[in-house]
């Protein structure tokens, strides 16, 4: 089932959230009565593979993975979401199961809203058609980047993106484990290689204390990329939809 728990509601106050702080006020306004802010704790799952989406999250802060389910059982991380994203935006195009399922990585807060009413205030204003096109053109360039940089560069720098990935949207150096997903032999063996070359330090409390730029000479150029390819897509869209 959908995000689990009984999160602590309250109506939304601030804008964190990139695509929410896009928005001109009036545009905002369509929103902002039904907006709820909802606290996002470590491992809640905020909608899962195959079940209607419930609600469109606006994270102001934490980190969410986006992962894919096989047929054999295991999952698959393909996608990270934080400040600058939503969780359940495509839903706009019409009541349909979920694709993916979305777990919280790194805890913190979020706006909410029913999908109906999303949907709604998408067809009236065009400011938050082009939040929708912002977000949908961030995602893509994460899912195509990803399919490249997985098929081409060695396991190590893409586990340093990925690491970078989480750290970007967190903006902390301390990272929760939970960043790594499920953990393998092949997962422990990258980070003592890691932790080796001082890029990251591992404590007992299952948080993984990361040096940024260690890290980056470690990564591969994807996570450099993909960050200056979304500023692009936000600071020429955001523009547009403040005009409007």
């Amino acid at each position: 089932m959908p995000y689990s728990g009984s999160p602590a509601v309250t109506r939304s106050s601030g804008i964190a959230n990139r695509l929410l702080a896009a928005l001109p006020p009036a545009d905002f306004d369509l929103l902002a009565p039904e907006l709820e802010t909802v606290a996002l704790d470590q491992d809640a799952v905020l909608s899962r593979t195959g079940d209607q989406i419930e609600h469109v999250f606006f994270p102001h802060s934490g980190a969410i993975s986006l992962m894919i389910d096989m047929a054999d059982g295991q999952t698959v991380a393909t996608a990270a979401v934080g400040c600058e994203g939503a969780v359940g935006m495509l839903s706009v195009l019409g009541p349909s199961p979920s694709a993916i399922t979305a777990i919280v990585r790194a805890a913190g807060t979020a706006s909410r809203i029913l999908p109906s009413r999303f949907h709604a205030a998408f067809n009236r204003s065009p400011a938050i058609q082009h939040a929708v096109q912002i977000h949908i053109g961030a995602m893509l360039i994460q899912f195509q980047f990803g399919v490249a940089c997985n098929a081409l560069h060695p396991v190590k720098a893409r586990m340093a993106r990925w690491l970078l990935h989480f750290r970007d949207r967190i903006d902390n150096d301390v990272l929760p484990s939970q960043v790594l997903g499920v953990r393998r032999t092949t997962v422990t063996q990258l980070m003592h290689n890691l932790r080796a070359s001082g890029a990251i330090r591992s404590d007992r409390r299952g948080q993984i204390e990361v040096d940024r730029s260690r890290l980056a000479a470690a990564a591969c150029e994807c996570h450099g990329t993909m960050h200056l390819e979304v500023e692009k897509i936000f600071s020429t869209k955001t523009v547009r939809s403040r005009v409007l």
